[in-house]
């Protein structure tokens, strides 16, 4: 008789196409983008192929190493890299996932790209922090015309280039950010590095940066103080005479996630660098990056919470508990359904501000404003929600979901990332309130926005409502930020999902978010909510 025989075990599938979420093709249907749903089929086949999958666990499981020296003694600071995140590179930088969406000459670039992010991202998180801040360099870098017209082709240029060598020299590009200082985080105004002007015009550049991620890109967008303030410039690893600039890497951050990237302190001891905008208007320049990014920190946290969503639903309709099957069960469906939800309106609101950043770019002012204030509110609150999601879903496999083979304790690592990144909680709320103070009509703008559902829910009239009477004393407004930012982010998925969902996970989402004693955890969906309807449409299926 045999001592170790195998069942009751959920077997993942892989092959799961993620295009077949629903709201991603119905996000493109609505902005009339359907057309570029084959580029998001594709996409997905390729991010849940088995070979992605091992691609990604390769490069997590061998993360980047520094070499500051080579055998010589000379100093070359270089970052090496497991040859499986070269190939997600190249992946992604052939889906135009970087800054292809730039020069996309087929409508909705942007939306396209945020659909195809969804599909791909499931592979690896790490390779997707230069692939974003090379989609998120262009619009900053335009306030140099003279450095967007010499590179902004190579930016925007599919494949992948990872020679350290002159840019002049390379078919593709990628660029990074670097501002973080260790004395002031966020508060990028308390940056001490300074930037000398030289008399051909470029700048000398003195300090220390305390996270730089990425630190083989081609070029960064950096802070630096002037005499005028606070100043953006644009720094090469490699000059245009072929020598190397001086970037030292101090070191690679031991992160608790995100692995595969290579996070690193950077020292610039008389660092060339060029001038992009105005001097003392650094912070104005290099925001125009960060409002991108910001996007995709919001993308990441959806494709996060619809990979571990996946992954839940599998397991449960394939375990075995208690004499019947875990998606059988009451209380489970009741957990599966409320993760469904939440998963569902975070990627319907992301790609409706990607539409929204299309119709910006093409000069639609009113676009530009709700986006202003809807990316900061989501930003916020999706990122936020993302680490509860993440455990819930890895306790729906129970121990097998704590084990890293099941990829889930990497999502639960990965899950607080998208919050931290391009400002924490408390920096991304009152970036809500300084978008108001600045310009007052974001408040009217995002509230006419989300009325579009009034009279549809009474749970999203009353929000709406209670919302609107928030904003009377704005003398506490600062110290109830997040409450106050967090039910705009409810109100606002609320009215996309009663507006273009499925009336199941819209009547799901405003009777517990809106309305109701939900509780403080997933897996507290009232009686009456249509829980099959919500676990089947999220559920993906397998095909031929």
């Amino acid at each position: 008789m045999s001592t170790h025989e195998v069942f009751n075990q959920a077997i993942q599938p892989t092959g799961l196409n993620p295009a077949q979420y629903p709201p991603i093709a119905e996000a493109l249907a609505r902005a009339g983008a359907s057309a570029r749903f084959e580029e998001v089929r594709a996409a997905g086949e390729l991010g849940a192929s088995a070979a992605a999958l091992e691609l990604g666990d390769l490069a997590e499981e061998h993360p980047p190493v520094l070499k500051t020296f080579d055998r010589y003694g000379h100093r070359i600071d270089e970052v090496v890299y497991d040859p499986a995140y070269h190939q997600l590179m190249r992946h992604a930088t052939d889906l135009g996932l970087h800054g292809a969406a730039w020069a996309d000459p087929e409508p909705h670039p942007h939306l396209a790209r945020a659909a195809k992010f969804l599909t791909w991202g499931q592979a690896d998180a790490g390779h997707m922090c230069p692939i974003s801040m090379t989609y998120a360099v262009v619009p900053a870098l335009r306030h140099n015309p003279e450095l967007a017209a010499q590179y902004e082709p190579q930016l925007t240029a599919r494949g992948y280039d990872p020679v350290l060598a002159p840019m002049a020299s390379k078919r593709s590009l990628l660029a990074g950010m670097s501002m973080t200082e260790k004395q002031g985080g966020s508060d990028v105004r308390a940056n001490t590095t300074r930037a000398v002007l030289q008399p051909d015009g470029s700048y000398r550049i003195t300090g220390h940066k305390w996270f730089t991620s990425a630190p083989m890109c081609d070029f960064f967008l950096t802070l630096a103080q002037t005499d005028a303030g606070v100043t953006c410039f644009f720094i090469p690893r490699v000059l245009p005479d072929g020598t190397r600039n001086t970037f030292r890497l101090q070191r690679l951050k031991d992160k608790l996630g995100n692995h595969s990237n290579a996070s690193s302190e950077v020292e610039y001891d008389n660092t060339v660098g060029w001038l992009v905008g105005e001097e003392g208007r650094g912070v104005p320049t290099i925001i125009e990056m960060v409002n991108m990014t910001r996007l995709d920190c919001a993308l990441a946290s959806a494709t996060l919470m619809r990979v571990g969503l996946q992954q839940a639903l599998v397991h449960a309709s394939q375990r075995k508990a208690f004499g019947a099957y875990l998606i059988d069960q009451p209380l489970m469906r009741n957990v599966l359904a409320d993760l469904a939800t939440e998963a569902e309106g975070a990627t319907t609101t992301t790609l409706w501000l990607a539409d929204l950043t299309d119709r910006a770019v093409s000069g639609d002012e009113h676009a530009a404003t709700l986006r202003r204030i809807g990316l900061a509110v989501s930003k916020y609150y999706i990122c936020k929600r993302g680490p509860a999601f993440a455990a819930e879903a890895l306790e729906c496999l129970g121990g097998n979901g704590y084990v890293e083979e099941s990829r889930m304790p990497r999502l639960y690592r990965e899950a607080p990332l998208p919050s931290v990144w391009e400002g924490s909680g408390n920096v991304a709320a009152l970036d809500v309130l300084r978008a108001m103070a600045k310009q007052p009509q974001t408040l009217t703008v995002f509230l006419d926005d989300v009325k579009q559902a009034t009279g549809s829910d009474k749970n999203l009239d009353r929000a709406i409502a209670s919302l609107e009477s928030q904003f009377g004393d704005f003398d506490t407004l600062q110290y109830r930020a997040r409450s106050v930012i967090g039910m705009m982010a409810k109100v606002l998925q609320g009215s996309l999902l009663v507006r273009y969902g499925n009336s199941a996970v819209a009547d799901a989402y405003t009777s517990t978010r809106l309305g109701g004693d939900w509780g403080d955890v997933f897996g507290a969906l009232p009686t009456g909510i249509d829980t099959g309807t919500i676990i089947d449409r999220a559920t993906l299926k397998e095909t031929a």
